[in-house]
């Protein structure tokens, strides 16, 4: 059975999926006009240092900024002082990047900036899924294939499968389908992760925690594949269905093996008091409900409903928070023409609410 990983172009992003038959089983967005950052690395220079913090914060030039954490010997740390340093983590839910020492480059530039660039997310998905065969939906998609995986790629192109478009659909709704009827509700807070499982009925003829059990236990798995697709991270709660508190001890070693196949090895630290089930999956690049909920996701968002609805419109008309976002990636509506193959030209509506949009042919 051969392993894919598909890459489908819409304007200002790639979506890339890997499949198995009709199986997603990896997901990621490409946005090569806002990319995350984690890898990069840059010559630094301590603005502040802040001890209460347990840190100093790092200009990184270009009006960039980051947050080092201490380090052994970072007591020796000055304002003022440059130093090469690696993004370990992405900004996220409010917070800046995360940074580390990083050893210094033959050649350093004059002054703060960026020294390389770390993985996309296709050089990240290609070399954890290294035997999949590339598959691409158009010519551009095709281009931005780097040198190094081109011998990987099928040469004919290829939409997504419909099962497959269908699965990543899926995972921008916050309602996810699990086995045996269950169903999930994943809420993000800025705090943590909550997800709530509904069961069905429980079947005719068990006792009623003995199917309830055996409802949730079933679930699990598909529901640790839901959180690693949509990359959520942080602190994350789970509500089991139906339940008493008691009996939740018992999921924990289903959980644990659900959790086994995760790249991130996320831990699951047990049963709370109020019986929910508490784990910690690492924060290092945005989730894809900050990805798409963030003003540049909510703007490709109306550049996708564009070019996938065939409208003949010519002009979009948006609030300041859609129109600031756009504006600020250009290829992004270079590519919605593209795409179209008809203009569209920008207008600001004053009297429109920051995200909110209509067209005009």
């Amino acid at each position: 059975m051969s392993v894919y990983l598909r890459l489908a172009t819409y304007p200002g992003e790639l979506r890339i999926a890997v499949t198995q038959d009709d199986t997603l089983l990896d997901y990621a967005l490409w946005r090569p006009a806002a990319p995350d950052g984690v890898d990069d690395i840059y010559l630094g220079r301590i603005s502040a240092h802040a001890p209460g913090m347990g840190g100093a914060f790092v200009d990184l030039g270009g009006g960039a900024s980051g947050f080092l954490p201490d380090q052994k010997g970072s007591d020796t740390l000055t304002e003022g002082q440059t130093l090469t340093v690696r993004v370990v983590r992405a900004a996220q839910g409010g917070k800046g990047v995360r940074l580390k020492p990083e050893k210094a480059p033959a050649t350093l530039p004059a002054k703060p900036g960026l020294i390389s660039r770390g993985p996309t997310p296709l050089d990240r998905l290609a070399a954890r899924w290294s035997d999949a065969t590339l598959v691409v939906d158009s010519p551009a998609a095709a281009a931005c294939i780097p040198v190094a995986l081109r011998a990987r790629r099928q040469q004919e192109l290829q939409p997504f499968p419909e099962e497959i478009a269908h699965a990543c659909a899926a995972l921008e709704e916050p309602l996810v389908s699990l086995p045996g009827g269950m169903q999930a509700s994943i809420t993000p807070t800025p705090a943590l992760v909550a997800i709530d499982m509904d069961a069905p009925p429980a079947k005719t003829g068990w006792p009623k925690q003995t199917a309830q059990f055996a409802a949730n236990r079933d679930a699990l798995p598909a529901l640790m594949r839901q959180i690693r697709l949509r990359n959520l991270s942080g602190a994350i709660l789970i509500d089991p269905a139906g339940l008493a508190t008691r009996k939740r001890q018992a999921l924990l070693e289903p959980v644990k093996a659900a959790l086994q196949d995760d790249p991130l090895r996320p831990r699951c630290l047990g049963i709370t008091a109020l019986g929910l089930v508490e784990m910690v999956r690492a924060r290092i690049h945005p989730s894809l409900p900050e990805l798409l909920s963030s003003p540049h996701g909510q703007a490709l968002a109306v550049l996708r409903h564009l070019v996938t609805q065939e409208t003949e419109a010519t002009v979009l008309h948006g609030g300041l928070g859609l129109i600031t976002a756009l504006e600020q990636d250009p290829q992004a509506l270079a590519d919605c023409i593209s795409q179209r193959g008809k203009p569209l030209s920008l207008r600001l509506d004053p009297a429109l609410p920051d995200f909110f949009w209509t067209t005009h042919a």
